[in-house]
């Protein structure tokens, strides 16, 4: 905190209320205790002053370069039909081996599940046929639980990349058909401005 605020700033007479008499030479000079007070106040308005063109500097430094960050342009690229085309069929060449891909790579993974369901089920109807277990056949009955419960939990898995594979056949189908919708519809519907 600055002398400013702690100043006694009572309202007075005159700086030099002592008189000229003390200043009888450079020698015997002595400097008046109001004008010491005066001085130490303008040191502290000066201090005030400087703190404050700080913290006004530190607030508005970065000013010109956020102007220029969030400043808006547009650019309008014009370009013919042709391209497009040729940019379009390009994509359809480099996107299409992809999605069947993936297409076929989910059947495979649906097969496999499908197939792995029907042996989980056909084990379950065979489980609950026989009769109580006898001891001897305890051990293995609970090791055929344990890899039923194996192979369920590996169905589940499999279901899920499935769900993400198909998921993922569906985002770039919706791609391909939203980069189709953006392209303009017609040949020579140019303006003419």
């Amino acid at each position: 905190m600055s002398r400013l605020s702690r100043a006694n700033l009572k309202a007075r007479e005159s700086v030099f209320a002592s008189g000229p008499e003390i200043y009888k030479g450079e020698i015997q000079a002595i400097c008046p205790p109001n004008l010491a007070e005066c001085v130490a106040t303008m040191e502290d308005c000066c201090e005030e002053a400087y703190e404050a063109q700080l913290l006004l500097r530190n607030g508005t430094y970065d000013y010109p370069r956020m102007a220029n960050v969030l400043r808006n342009e547009r650019v309008f690229l014009l370009i013919d039909e042709s391209t497009v085309k040729k940019y379009k069929s390009d994509l359809i060449d480099e996107v299409e081996p992809a999605i069947h891909e993936l297409i076929e790579r989910a059947e495979q993974g649906l097969k496999s599940l499908q197939r792995k369901q029907a042996q989980l089920q056909a084990k379950v109807l065979a489980k609950t046929a026989p009769s109580r277990p006898t001891s001897g056949t305890m051990a293995q009955h609970k090791l055929e639980q344990r890899r039923l419960h194996m192979l369920t939990k590996k169905r589940e898995q499999l279901e899920e990349e499935c769900a993400s594979l198909e998921a993922e056949v569906q985002a770039l189908v919706r791609d391909i058909f939203d980069f189709y919708m953006a392209l303009p519809p017609h040949e020579g519907q140019e303006s003419k401005s």
